[in-house]
């Protein structure tokens, strides 16, 4: 996560715009993309918008991180995905004009750029890089899906399934190159569980086998892979 220093609430002022980041736009748009749009600031915990309710916002996350959750009817939850800086919320539900997929919550002081649908639309329809930067948030998404279903359904074990996430949470993190990546992990093992279709329980014991064998260490909500190919191998 970027220093908070680095955010303001002037798109044009801010200096933590990053490649691959929706608001990495040229100054002409950026200053009409800055105007269209209202500053959010998000506590903990706080509700963006929830699943089902009808989608007239689109959100651009620009510091903290969001959790994007759907529920059954017997009120099982998923964990979908973790929104970073830079992610774009509510553009699927935008596009295909439905109502929104998933539940949006923080999960820790989190800074949102929110528009209105249609402002969003247009902007996007106006400006080609808006379009580009958009086609690239709905590949990521695809992506993202696709990664998760071979997770579930490639890995046979739920130890191969812990392996593999922390393995991809590196590339996200970009410290997959590192000899011990390191992996910002602030989600609790409930979270954990549901992104692997597994038990709290089954995630605990597998972490602490992990741990215990030297695979990783955890310290608060920073983890890191102390032997790679310890985990590859599970793969």
């Amino acid at each position: 996560m970027c220093p908070i220093s680095e955010h303001a609430d002037n798109c044009l002022l801010c200096k933590a715009k990053r490649p691959g980041w929706f608001c990495n736009l040229s100054p002409q748009a950026l200053a009409e993309y800055d105007a269209m749009s209202s500053h959010v600031m998000l506590p903990m915990g706080s509700i963006l918008f929830t699943e089902g309710q009808p989608a007239r916002s689109v959100s651009v996350v620009c510091e903290g991180r969001v959790k994007l959750t759907r529920s059954s009817r017997d009120g099982k939850t998923l964990l979908v995905k973790i929104a970073k800086p830079g992610d774009v919320l509510g553009l699927s539900a935008a596009l295909a004009k439905t109502p929104y997929e998933v539940t949006a919550q923080a999960i820790e002081h989190a800074q949102i750029k929110t528009f209105q649908q249609s402002d969003f639309l247009h902007f996007i329809q106006r400006h080609v890089e808006g379009s580009l930067h958009a086609a690239e948030s709905i590949s990521k998404e695809y992506r993202s899906v696709l990664s998760d279903a071979c997770r579930l359904a490639l890995s046979s074990s739920i130890a191969g399934r812990v392996a593999h996430l922390l393995l991809e949470l590196a590339v996200e993190g970009g410290t997959d190159m590192n000899a011990q990546p390191e992996i910002h992990l602030p989600f609790t093992h409930e979270d954990l569980a549901s992104m692997l279709g597994s038990s709290r329980e089954s995630v605990t014991r597998v972490l602490n086998n992990f741990r215990r064998t030297g695979v990783i260490s955890i310290k608060g909500t920073r983890l890191k892979i102390l032997r790679k190919d310890a985990l590859e191998i599970l793969l």
